[in-house]
C-alpha cells in the first residue's frame, strides 16, 4: 500500500468576502473528490478572505501511480479560475510489512 496526504496553501486574490471565497474554493474540493476520488477538504484559514488550505488523501497500488496521481491532482488544483498556489506539502505514509 502506498498513501501520502498532500497539502495545498492557495491565495485568493479577487475574493473579498467568504462567500466568494468559499465560491471558489467549492469546485476545486468537490472536483477533486469526483474527477480523482480521492478525499478532499478545506483545512485551514476559515475566517480569513483571500486564504485558504486545501488538504487531499491518496491511496494507490504502486509508488509510481500514487506519485503521477498527486501531480495530476496537483495540476489540476494550479489551474483553478482566480487561485494562486502558495505552496504544497506532501506527507508520505510508510506501511511495514510483517
Amino acid at each position: 500500500m502506498h498513501a501520502a496526504a498532500v497539502r495545498f496553501d492557495l491565495h485568493i486574490p479577487q475574493s473579498r468576502s467568504l462567500k466568494t471565497k468559499r465560491a471558489a474554493i467549492r469546485p476545486i474540493v468537490e472536483g477533486l473528490r469526483h474527477r480523482f476520488r480521492v478525499s478532499a477538504a478545506e483545512v485551514d484559514h476559515h475566517d480569513q478572505w483571500q486564504r485558504a488550505a486545501i488538504a487531499v488523501a491518496v491511496v494507490a497500488a504502486t509508488d509510481t501511480q500514487l506519485r503521477e496521481v498527486l501531480a495530476t491532482i496537483e495540476r489540476f488544483v494550479v489551474a483553478a479560475p482566480d487561485i494562486e498556489l502558495l505552496d504544497v506539502e506532501t506527507a508520505w505514509l510508510e506501511s511495514e510489512r510483517a
